[in-house]
């Protein structure tokens, strides 16, 4: 039996994050856990602080190997680089560079690129030397942001290697490249990574190969007739914007239009949705009643060099990220191979028995500890599952030779775009690639991450 379902939906090796927003999901669906256990009948042994359900001491440590690459045994001071408008708002840096700054030997300090400075082959921020820099942002953001400021330093910076992620690791995260995989490249990468890609084709006008390998004409009308089955997805996108899912287009041939007209999109088969979706308890504050309310689910594995090193787990709708209105939801590892399904639909069937009035008490308890940890979102506290998502050990290991497959592929597709062999797939601005290929990467210590729509076996019925 497999040990895992469903598919990756898009990687990031650009400037991928979530590694400290499981770490404080996990202590909110720990507190969450300890005060229903009381008002359960279940014997069930459920591990919540795995190392993968804390990515954070991993994320540093690929960091500071990074580091003693680059300086040896010199001191170790960590900047991490992010937009101006974010430095007061978001709370994973502000968490990490704290973390960081714990650590014996090591500081570190979040700062804008305008704030840096560059003296005789160094790096300097508020007179500091830096050892290594971690940026949030992508290359196409660093070109906007030099709209406003010169931006020489952290330029330098990326030219002599200081930079983790490499900036030339984010053209092997481009997702016209799930194209190549699923059809030039399929016996030139690990199955693993080719089974888990979903079909995927650039958007224009042309002929090619469907789901099925059966021989499509014209692919923009054959995507107008397949339309509910399918989603369209920008190359360069965040947060869910310029997704068109089919289904739940309610003009499908304006936003086919929009697409074509906005150009560099793909077009994907849709996951089928009862793959990654999962029921929870919820709370129905209108009916005062407890529920079983349906939810989409996606999957981060986050992985550096030393291979897997957490997890990020997200509930919502379509899609799932909280600016869209989804949550993050807790993790815990099953022991053994017994099968998820069983677990899950027992453990909610035990919340659901317990009284709305318990469960409204729990609910504010959590809420209120969410606000305390900054785990909120414009006006008020990120969603939070009742019960945790749940991994036996055995998948677990799946996922560790996932993720080392997916490494290794990325460093020789990183390789292969440098050569030039993947041109008609990734399809970059003239300056995005100067910034690219100012900085190679080889597999040195950096930070990927795979989004996941996978079913552990808590799915539901097609």
């Amino acid at each position: 039996m497999e040990a895992f379902f469903g598919y990756h939906s898009e990687w990031n090796l650009g400037s991928p994050g979530g590694w400290e927003y499981q770490r404080i999901t996990q202590e909110l669906g720990k507190l969450a856990w300890q005060k229903l256990q009381p008002h359960l009948d279940l014997d069930v042994e459920l591990d919540f602080d795995h190392q993968y359900l804390n990515p954070v001491p991993a994320f540093a440590a690929a960091l500071l190997r990074a580091h003693k690459r680059r300086n040896n045994n010199e001191p170790a001071h960590v900047l991490l680089v992010a937009e101006p408008d974010t430095l007061d708002t978001v709370v994973e840096n502000r968490n990490f560079v704290q973390y960081l700054n714990s650590l014996p030997g090591v500081t570190a300090a979040l700062a804008a690129p305008h704030q840096l400075d560059y003296h005789r082959g160094r790096l300097f921020h508020d007179g500091v030397r830096a050892s290594v820099v971690f940026m949030d942002f992508n290359n196409d953001v660093l070109l906007k942001m030099e709209k406003d400021h010169p931006l020489t330093a952290l330029r330098h910076a990326i030219e002599d290697d200081l930079v983790v992620n490499p900036r030339g690791m984010e053209p092997a995260g481009a997702k016209g490249l799930f194209e190549a995989v699923t059809d030039t490249l399929v016996g030139q990468l690990h199955e693993t990574t080719v089974n888990r890609t979903p079909w995927t084709r650039q958007l224009y006008e042309r002929a090619t190969t469907g789901p099925k390998g059966e021989q499509i004409t014209d692919l923009v009308a054959w995507t107008r007739e397949n339309w509910d089955r399918l989603v369209l997805k920008p190359v360069q996108g965040y947060s869910g914007e310029g997704i068109f899912i089919g289904f739940k287009s309610e003009n499908p041939d304006a936003d086919l239009q929009e697409a074509l007209t906005a150009g560099n999109y793909i077009v994907q088969d849709l996951v089928p949705l009862h793959l990654w979706a999962e029921e929870s308890p919820w709370l129905f504050r209108e009916e005062q009643r407890v529920g079983l309310q349906r939810w989409q689910t996606d999957f981060r594995c986050l992985i550096t060099d030393a291979g897997l090193i957490g997890f990020l787990g997200r509930f919502g709708g379509i899609p799932t990220n909280v600016g869209a209105g989804g949550g993050t939801q807790a993790l815990a590892i099953q022991p053994g191979t017994a099968p998820v399904g069983e677990l899950v639909a027992s453990i909610n069937a035990a919340i659901c028995r317990v009284g709305y009035s318990t469960l409204e008490e729990i609910r504010q308890e959590v809420n209120e500890q969410a606000v305390a940890m900054g785990h909120t979102y414009l006006l008020g506290p990120i969603k939070t599952a009742w019960r945790p998502r749940l991994i036996n050990e055995a998948q677990v290991k799946q996922l560790q030779v996932y993720c080392e497959n997916l490494w290794a592929d990325a460093v020789q597709l990183t390789e292969w775009w440098r050569a030039g062999k993947l041109d008609d797939f990734v399809h970059i601005t003239s300056e995005e690639e100067s910034i690219a290929r100012a900085a190679p990467w080889t597999g040195q210590p950096a930070l990927m991450a795979s989004d996941g729509l996978f079913s552990f076996g808590g799915h539901l019925e097609e």
